[in-house]
């Protein structure tokens, strides 16, 4: 599926684009056991799961360095679409 026709994705990239994070917890193991997408003003997003963070670090659209959040890439920049609003 396209990203351009998925609207969750495009709400979570939306929400990136805009300065937010996605925050990750691990376990013991070191395996991502949650993951929360928080707005630019600090409120926690709805919509985003384990699966669809999966699917947008494959497509490159997100990355981390140095141990820091979660952020929007160029291509995640270049793949959203613009909305006034996320709905």
């Amino acid at each position: 599926m396209d990203i351009s026709r998925a609207r969750a994705e495009q709400r979570i990239l939306h929400l990136l684009a805009q300065g937010g994070r996605i925050d990750i917890e691990k376990d013991d193991n070191r395996k991502i056991t949650t993951v929360a997408c928080i707005t630019r003003d600090g409120w926690r997003a709805s919509g985003l799961d384990l699966d669809l963070f999966r699917k947008l670090k494959r497509r490159r659209c997100i990355a981390s360095s140095g141990g820091r959040p979660y952020r929007i890439t160029q291509r995640g920049l270049i793949l959203v679409r613009s909305q006034l609003d996320n709905q």
